[in-house]
């Protein structure tokens, strides 16, 4: 049985908005990110446990806000305290993660399958950030991420490159559909590449 993407019905490819006489390198890229493990890690309150000394594919916990931790492979984005998302084009680690954390110190959710992945790269990125979103992202750096709202869904934005800019935005399946709409509707004026 083969599974079906967030998005399979909605990301289109091609040129889209104001796409005339840009060089294809000027306009913004939206696409689909698919397969990869998603793993929320909880430490409970009664846990006094130093998460700091795990490994979770070469990488230590951090508990700093907004800080992502990262190798070729495997993101780790701080989600709030002692709670984290681990993003890995390994699946594999999943079976790695459960055998280094006790059940009895942490919760650990797999979400892989309840996500939908969008990511847009190019110089207006952020400008199409902005223009549904609160948050300040003339502060957000690369390895940092931040949980907010996108025209009134909730989304998680993982800064995974600042030249050009690169973002990887998380937000509920059920959810997918509509935040593309939006970050689409909103990169129109810049003209965007659906690939």
């Amino acid at each position: 049985m083969s599974s079906i993407s967030a998005l399979e019905n909605v990301h289109s490819k091609g040129q889209f908005g104001d796409c005339d006489g840009k060089n294809e390198k000027e306009l913004l890229k939206i696409s689909e990110t698919k397969d990869l493990l998603i793993v929320q890690i909880y430490q409970y309150k009664s846990s006094s446990v130093a998460f700091g000394n795990i490994d979770i594919d070469g990488l230590k916990l951090n508990d700093e806000p907004l800080k992502v931790i990262s190798n070729n492979n495997t993101r780790i984005l701080w989600n709030s305290p002692k709670n984290w998302f681990v993003v890995s084009k390994k699946k594999d680690l999943l079976n790695d993660i459960f055998k280094s954390f006790k059940d009895t110190d942490f919760a650990i959710t797999d979400l892989s399958h309840s996500r939908a992945i969008i990511e847009i790269e190019g110089k207006y990125a952020k400008e199409v950030l902005k223009k549904g979103c609160p948050f300040n992202f003339n502060d957000l750096k690369k390895n940092n991420s931040v949980n907010s709202l996108y025209n009134g869904k909730a989304f998680t934005v993982d800064m995974l490159d600042d030249n050009p800019y690169k973002v990887r935005l998380f937000t509920l399946r059920s959810f997918g559909e509509s935040l593309h709409h939006s970050i689409t509707d909103a990169s129109l004026e810049f003209g965007y590449l659906g690939i």
